[in-house]
């Protein structure tokens, strides 16, 4: 019977933390939108269709939908009380 050793998983180390300054906008991009921060690192994407029926079939959400959720990804930095 053949062991295979499993090492636990180390986390490289980060020579500087990494910032994503805030503003954070948000951007509508073709079939959804996009959260950017202030230097324009693109942090997350919410995908939508313009019709329930649409967004049901593609299991995604509708643009407004989409849209409230992107609006309170870009306020985290004001909520989380961030000072960049």
């Amino acid at each position: 019977m053949l062991m295979v050793r499993r090492e636990p998983l180390r986390e490289a180390p980060m020579t500087s933390p990494r910032r994503f300054p805030p503003p954070w906008q948000v951007e509508q991009i073709p079939g959804g939108f996009k959260v950017p921060d202030a230097n324009g690192q693109a942090l997350a994407y919410v995908y939508a269709r313009e019709t329930k029926a649409e967004a049901d079939i593609a299991k995604v959400l509708t643009f407004d939908e989409a849209r409230r959720i992107a609006v309170n990804v870009a306020k985290l930095p004001e909520l989380l009380g961030a000072t960049d």
